[in-house]
């Protein structure tokens, strides 16, 4: 299996992994062959990635943090706590509590996590998609801060809920997220008064989770909103899902943000680091995210194309490469670059 653009698809290609909705509905399953209805569909669908299946790397296995049942259970759960806050109705406390601690014991039952997994998103599922993995990538920065379970739980429902005032926002304005006037923007950055508000007076939850809805997008530097907030003032799980929060926007579709690739986001959090960020928990994330997932394919310094197909836990951006030689057609062994091992050799582009 391995990853590839949309706009390269071939007829013929076979889905090498399911593609859902919020819901967990089956939008088009592993093992299906592509059409060019189908290829037009994931177009129309918004999505510009998918997993196909290729027989020299069908050793290839792209593991996800959590299991695909708990991730849309906890998309189906978000999406179902949006509607009722915007239709001024209370969200399910409980379900999610339980929802969450499912999801922060299987992180923590994980001994060594590499998140090397580019979830496949389309238009209809991204913000609830986004909530879910701001919260999975939230609870593994978290641990690697050695943070005890209930801070986890605590960190989880708020990177979860972290935009549930704008349920109280225009539709409209939400679904553009893009070329907003700046009257349009300052409306946008109220959603986290709202999200205050809304959870401030849950007793089901800590005052905490309200804090992570209000802070997420305040700055070490001052310069972020809606308090102008300064480090040492911002609650420290507020800071680990803007961290979260950014990291997944700059690499997911449909997020009003140009999608990059991992290596890219990894160089943009660490350029803000001091003027977003502070240092410790963003280089505690960047150990723990793979800048080069497993699957991809990559040109290396040699000239050679091939695809990632291992990570070094050890060295995050130094992964394990396979390439073939595709001047020979009778070519089924490829050859592999540790590049922990191989230190001359590195990736000079990804072509994904």
């Amino acid at each position: 299996m391995r990853q590839i653009g949309v706009n390269n698809l071939k007829i013929g290609d076979v889905l090498g992994k399911t593609i859902y909705s919020s819901r967990g509905r089956v939008l088009l399953g592993k093992g299906v062959k592509l059409t060019p209805l189908f290829i037009s569909k994931l177009r129309d669908m918004g999505i510009s990635i998918v997993y196909i299946e290729d027989d020299r790397f069908d050793d290839i296995v792209v593991e996800d943090v959590i299991t695909e049942e708990q991730r849309w259970e906890a998309m189906d759960l978000i999406e179902r706590s949006s509607q009722a806050v915007r239709l001024g109705k209370d969200l399910d406390g409980f379900e999610l509590k339980r929802i969450v601690g499912n999801i922060v014991e299987q992180i923590l039952f994980k001994k060594d996590i590499l998140v090397s997994l580019m979830d496949i998103r389309s238009r209809d599922n991204q913000m609830f998609a986004h909530l879910v993995n701001v919260c999975v990538l939230s609870v593994v920065l978290g641990k690697a801060m050695l943070l005890d379970k209930e801070k986890l739980e605590t960190l989880a429902i708020g990177a979860l809920l972290h935009d549930i005032g704008k349920m109280q926002l225009d539709p409209q304005l939400i679904n553009r997220t893009e070329n907003l006037s700046s009257q349009e923007m300052e409306q946008m950055k109220k959603h986290t008064f709202f999200g205050f508000e809304e959870l401030r007076k849950r007793k089901d939850f800590s005052l905490v989770v309200a804090h992570i809805a209000f802070q997420h997008h305040e700055n070490v530097n001052g310069t972020g909103y809606p308090r102008q907030l300064k480090e040492g003032e911002i609650h420290p799980l507020a800071q680990i899902v803007a961290i979260t929060d950014l990291f997944d926007k700059l690499t997911s579709d449909n997020s009003g943000m140009k999608r990059v690739m991992p290596y890219e986001a990894c160089e943009i959090l660490m350029g803000l680091v001091g003027k977003y960020f502070p240092l410790e928990p963003v280089r505690l994330f960047l150990r723990n995210i793979a800048a080069y997932p497993t699957g991809i394919t990559v040109r290396l310094n040699t000239g050679e194309i091939g695809v990632v197909v291992d990570q070094n836990l050890s060295m995050p951006a130094r992964p394990v490469v396979r390439v073939f030689d595709d001047t020979d057609p009778n070519s089924n062994k490829g050859k592999e670059y540790d590049m922990i091992e191989c230190r001359t050799i590195f990736i000079t582009e990804v072509l994904s």
